[in-house]
C-alpha cells in the first residue's frame, strides 16, 4: 500500500498532534485528512506552516490543561449513580462499563468525557459504591465516586429466630435430665452385703467350751 508523508494541522488521536509530520496510507489523506482539514501535504512551501502549527499546538495543549485540571477538582467530590437490574438477592444482571459511566456523567452533570478517560481494570459486576480513576489528560488524574443501585429495592435475607418460650422451657428441662441421671447412676452401683456382726461368732466359743 503507497505511503505519504502529510503534515497535521489538527491533533488527531491515535496519530499525532497540530505540526507532527506523519506517513499514512495514500487514500487515507486523500480521502479523509486533505477533505477535513486535518493535514495539508508535506511540501516546501507547507512546511513554513510548522512553527505557526506549533504555537497553535501549545495553546491549546495549555488550554486543556488548565480545563482538565479544574475538572478534576469538580468530579473529584461528585457521586455518579448508575442503576441497574439485580435479583431480590443483589446480584446485577450485566455489568457497568466505561461507557455507561460517560453517558451518566453526561446526564446528570452534563459534563462530557471520553470513556477512554475512565480508567477501569474490570467491569463492575456488584452493587455498592467505589472510587473509579479518571485519565483526563497526561500529566492530570482524578477519581470519581460510583455508586451503583439496585431498580428494584434488595430483599434482606430473613433469619428466623426460636420463640422465648421454647428457650425457657428448654432450659427448664436441663435439671430433670441430670436427676434420671442420678437415679440411673444409684442403680447401676452394685449393692454391698452388709457383713454380719462380730457377735454372730459366739456359738463357736459356746463349742469349745462344751468341749473341755
Amino acid at each position: 500500500m503507497a505511503k505519504t508523508e502529510v503534515i497535521l494541522t489538527h491533533n488527531i488521536v491515535g496519530l499525532g498532534g497540530e505540526s507532527d509530520q506523519v506517513r499514512v496510507a495514500a487514500g487515507y489523506a486523500r480521502n479523509f485528512l486533505f477533505p477535513q482539514g486535518f493535514a495539508i501535504p508535506l511540501t516546501s512551501s507547507n512546511k513554513r506552516r510548522i512553527e505557526a502549527l506549533k504555537q497553535r499546538r501549545a495553546e491549546r495543549e495549555a488550554h486543556e490543561f488548565n480545563t482538565m485540571s479544574e475538572l478534576a477538582k469538580g468530579v473529584s467530590k461528585l457521586i455518579c449513580v448508575i442503576k441497574v437490574k439485580a435479583g431480590d438477592d443483589g446480584k446485577m444482571f450485566g455489568s457497568v462499563t466505561a461507557g455507561m459511566i460517560a453517558d451518566e456523567l453526561k446526564h446528570q452533570f452534563d459534563i462530557t468525557l471520553d470513556k477512554r478517560k475512565i480508567h477501569l481494570e474490570h467491569a463492575i459486576k456488584t452493587l455498592g459504591e467505589r472510587e473509579v480513576e479518571l485519565h483526563l489528560h497526561a500529566e492530570v488524574k482524578s477519581t470519581l465516586k460510583v455508586r451503583v443501585e439496585s431498580l428494584t429495592p434488595v430483599t434482606a435475607p430473613v433469619v428466623e429466630s426460636a420463640p422465648a418460650e421454647a428457650k425457657t422451657e428448654k432450659r427448664g428441662k436441663r435439671p430433670e435430665r441430670a436427676e434420671k441421671t442420678d437415679d440411673t447412676a444409684e442403680k447401676s452401683k452394685p449393692v454391698k452385703e452388709e457383713k454380719p456382726a462380730k457377735a454372730a461368732k459366739a456359738p463357736k466359743a459356746e463349742k469349745k467350751a462344751k468341749a473341755e
